[in-house]
């Protein structure tokens, strides 16, 4: 039998994906006022031929906003702006989950309600900088969670989870990288809790898992998946023992039984990136695994057929090539990345970038 590649259909929980291509979750600043609108519609269905489609990064509540112009899912309004984008992609013969997102410490006052302070595990102030009603300017100094506050954090993954079902998503995937709310929690460079949700590894991934039953309560936990970065340094994120941390949660996940593990493996952009063993990683974990961060089609197609991965995520060539797939398999050409108008909230740079048919 011919070893699996990346253009082999695969099963993720109760749907049958027709390649192993996913377009993961990119921040676009496209959604002004945090609803989903016409030129999200265009941009996502745009993409439809990916096997598995992760919406960008979806703020759980006001309070896990990070900048302005990212969409939410906690109003009426970005429910239906939603339920538009997933009607358009299933049209399609697409499936679509959504991320669920908090910023927690990555945020500004200005676009927190009433003005307050951003919230973290610790009170350890970001260096990072966001889009805000004042400019571009660096994160404010956060407030530490209260310990009572838990469920009612946990409360806002269930309820946004019941929101994403209520806007025809296929499943959710809960965020815990790159830097942000529960990705400070897991790492001990930002969580300096003495609490129940700090110290030990078990003490750290108390929180995600919370989370994860909660919302698996919503989907099922077959249409339920995680995004992770275990030596990803952005948003100055470390751990003093990586490799315990993460196979601590993973025990975690299994004992859940979610569908898969998203990996950011290794660190993106210029960042510092620390060893990590993610084949230990792969092994330790029981669903689906996707790997992530500079895979071209060569090294995809290596990773599925040697076990090291289920599923690829592609993103900035996502970003510039719509139907990807189609170009992968044809061997390109590839549409260069328009970085000027990365997040510049207008059509260039998002939904005008040519069909390999219209380029040929």
């Amino acid at each position: 039998m011919a070893k699996p590649d990346l253009f082999t259909p695969v099963a993720l929980g109760p749907y049958e994906l027709r390649n192993r291509a996913v377009m993961p979750p990119m921040t676009r600043s496209r959604s002004p006022g945090a609803v989903p609108n016409e030129m999200n519609v265009e941009y996502y269905l745009q993409r439809a031929s990916a096997g598995l489609i992760i919406a960008e990064s979806t703020a759980i509540s006001p309070q896990g906003l990070g900048w302005i112009n990212s969409p939410g899912i906690f109003t009426p309004a970005q429910i239906a702006g939603w339920r538009a984008v997933t009607h358009a992609v299933h049209a399609k013969g697409g499936t679509i989950f959504m991320q669920l997102w908090h910023a927690g410490r990555c945020s500004h006052y200005s676009v927190q309600p009433n003005n307050q302070p951003p919230v973290a595990p610790s009170p350890v102030q970001s260096n990072g900088r966001s889009n805000t009603p004042l400019g571009r300017v660096q994160h404010s100094p956060p407030r530490a969670f209260e310990l009572a506050e838990m469920p009612g954090l946990v409360e806002q993954y269930r309820t946004a989870a019941q929101n994403a079902l209520a806007a025809g998503f296929d499943g959710v995937e809960v965020h815990a990288a790159n830097g942000y709310l529960l990705d400070q929690f897991l790492r001990d460079s930002i969580n300096r809790r003495t609490d129940a949700y700090g110290g030990s590894p078990e003490n750290r991934v108390r929180i995600v898992l919370e989370i994860m039953r909660a919302v698996a309560g919503v989907f099922g936990p077959e249409r339920v998946g995680i995004r992770v970065s275990p030596n990803n340094s952005y948003h100055d994120m470390k751990d003093s023992d990586p490799e315990r941390l993460y196979a601590t949660l993973a025990a975690g996940l299994n004992d859940i039984g979610i569908v898969y593990l998203h990996v950011v493996e290794g660190a993106t952009n210029d960042f510092p990136e620390p060893p990590f063993d993610f084949a230990a990683l792969r092994k330790s974990f029981r669903g689906r695994y996707i790997a992530n961060n500079k895979y071209d089609l060569a090294r995809a197609n290596a990773a599925i057929a040697q076990g090291h991965a289920d599923l690829i995520s592609f993103g900035r060539l996502y970003v510039a090539n719509p139907d990807l797939v189609e170009r992968l398999r044809a061997g390109g050409p590839f549409n260069p990345l328009n970085t000027e108008h990365l997040y510049a909230g207008e059509a260039p740079g998002y939904v005008d970038y040519p069909m390999l048919t219209a380029a040929g």
